[in-house]
């Protein structure tokens, strides 16, 4: 979808400051994310990445304005319920699959993401729609031979794929990657980078959150920068990857070298 224009709002966010323990980790002046763009949120540890998924989640709240309005529209609305808001954001992020470490088999797995659930339970009622729409996502991510498997026998990237099947099932508008290459050896990132180009490729918005360059895939066409919490720049990728702004980034004297649209540091 790079070059297409994106119109229409998915997201907002407006004066968002988020405190822990009594300390900023998070402010945002104002950053919107828009239907059909594929976007990479980089920056270091300590950024304000983690922070950043846990408000789409809903795990934390950012303070509320003195006039009343919400820090975070979605949609337009400054007000919407959690189970619409999980059907409109497909988001895998480490601590749910940290929460699938469960003998829980691939194909209940992804079922479970009408439900929201951690694995299907005997008062869900399974459709033959959702079981045929759970079987289609699993064709799609090249997990067929996995699907009878139980989470807790699968690899690192064999269930991030499982889970991204689960975020899918709703068609959301947008599927977050929270660190998508994280804990992956060559093979399984390699295989990884391929299926979130797949994803991209089939009309699904991404948005890729990441301290590492080379899991920007080069369908990315947006990047937003973070650093100690707050955004240092965003704008086009072809624009922001260069070498000043990654050392301005990370602090680090490195250089950037791009060959086809992916990115590596040197």
């Amino acid at each position: 979808m790079s070059g297409t224009e994106h119109t229409t709002s998915l997201l907002e966010l407006r004066d968002c400051v988020v405190i822990r323990d009594g300390v900023e980790v998070l402010r945002i002046d104002s950053l919107e994310l828009r239907a059909g763009e594929h976007v990479a949120i980089l920056g270091p540890n300590g950024a304000g990445k983690s922070t950043f998924v846990r408000l789409l989640t809903r795990d934390v709240r950012p303070l509320a304005h003195a006039d009343g309005s919400a820090a975070v529209t979605l949609l337009g609305r400054e007000r919407w319920d959690l189970m619409a808001a999980r059907k409109l954001m497909g988001i895998v992020s480490d601590s749910l699959q940290e929460s699938y470490t469960v003998p829980v088999s691939v194909r209940d797995t992804v079922v479970s993401g009408f439900f929201g659930s951690i694995g299907v339970y005997r008062h869900q009622k399974v459709s033959a729609a959702m079981r045929e729409r759970a079987d289609e996502l699993i064709g799609f991510l090249g997990i067929e031979r996995l699907a009878t498997r139980t989470m807790d026998t699968l690899s690192t990237g064999e269930a991030r794929r499982a889970l991204i099947a689960r975020a899918l099932v709703h068609a959301p508008a947008m599927l977050v990657l929270d660190e998508p290459c994280d804990g992956l050896d060559p093979a399984g990132t390699w295989e990884f980078i391929a299926t979130m180009r797949r994803i991209a490729n089939a009309g699904h918005a991404l948005v890729l959150v990441t301290h590492h360059v080379e899991d920007i895939v080069p369908e990315v066409d947006r990047l937003i920068m973070l650093r100690r919490g707050r955004v240092l720049r965003d704008g086009p990728k072809a624009e922001l990857m260069t070498t000043q702004s990654v050392r301005t980034l990370f602090g680090i004297p490195v250089k950037v070298e791009e060959r086809d649209g992916a990115y590596r540091l040197w």
